[in-house]
């Protein structure tokens, strides 16, 4: 049977790249980071077998995790949550002082003013700066329940995309959900909280020939992360977060749910965004083959 032909979506290809080009605290690979991809492994071994016995990461440059304000501000939300689905989330008055000030922070960018500007000339969000932040803080921040027969809430977009989150019976194996950054996954990793098993070929890449590609910017690894398994997890590697977060809004607002096909820089990319509500529940890439 004939695979369906990449279609990308022309307008939102655009905008992308823009945001894309305009994120210039994206750390370049070989020289802010160095991977080392390693073995290849399969959805389907979900952890089994072991297919890297070192780090993905090789090198990062901390100068400029600690030093750029967005990275920094970023970096002090990762430890505000609870892991586990099921379990209350609660935002302290710090918590959400942090908040706010990593979007001040991003919201300086050059990423998140076009962004800002392209969703306010398709009347999808207010021209006051600080109502988008508002709109941004809803979006990303407001807790919701993510699993049933809560009464209180347990998740958020940013927790989940950003941070992850295990969700399984309590006591039992659990499946790592979420997760999508790289920021995180290398000081998860640097924790001795990750064991990278090996990493994942992009969709509809089958040549035998194809290798590990460690300068990608893109890729699908398989890891476990406090002993529960994310069998296959996609992320942008080196992006700053403001580009992320731009990339995934203008996503929410003006894609659609589940699946959007565009093109950014050299990748071929399905983008799935998950609607609760008027809020995130989540937002990853998958690399696709190259035509």
């Amino acid at each position: 049977m004939a695979q369906n032909k990449f279609q990308p979506d022309a307008e939102l290809s655009e905008i992308c790249n823009e945001l894309w080009k305009l994120d210039k605290n994206r750390l370049q690979p070989g020289k802010d980071y160095v991977l080392d991809l390693q073995g290849e492994t399969k959805v389907y071994k979900e952890g089994r077998e072991d297919h890297a016995k070192d780090p993905l990461f090789a090198r990062v440059n901390e100068d400029k995790l600690k030093k750029l304000p967005t990275f920094k501000a970023f970096i002090a939300l990762l430890d505000n949550y609870a892991s586990e689905t099921g379990v209350a989330e609660e935002v302290t008055p710090e918590e959400e002082r942090e908040n706010r000030t990593f979007l001040d922070e991003i919201m300086k960018t050059k990423v998140m003013k076009r962004c800002h500007e392209y969703l306010c000339k398709k009347n999808l969000a207010p021209k006051d700066t600080n109502a988008f932040k508002q709109l941004l803080y809803d979006l990303w921040f407001k807790l919701y329940r993510r699993t049933r027969g809560m009464r209180e809430a347990d998740s958020s977009g940013f927790e989940h995309v950003f941070v992850g989150e295990c969700r399984g019976p309590p006591g039992g194996q659990k499946d790592v959900i979420g997760f999508h950054n790289w920021i995180q996954f290398y000081l998860e990793e640097k924790r001795g909280n990750i064991d990278y098993k090996g990493w994942i070929r992009p969709k509809g890449r089958r040549s035998p020939k194809d290798n590990a590609d460690n300068m990608s910017q893109l890729i699908s690894i398989q890891f476990s992360w406090k002993n529960d398994v994310k069998p296959v997890g996609s992320s942008f590697i080196g992006t700053s977060p403001e580009f992320e977060v731009a990339l995934y809004t203008v996503m929410f607002y003006a894609g659609q749910h589940g699946k959007n096909s565009i093109e950014i820089g050299d990748y071929d990319i399905d983008i799935f965004v998950h609607k609760m509500g008027d809020k995130l529940g989540s937002s990853y890439p998958v690399s696709l083959q190259k035509a």
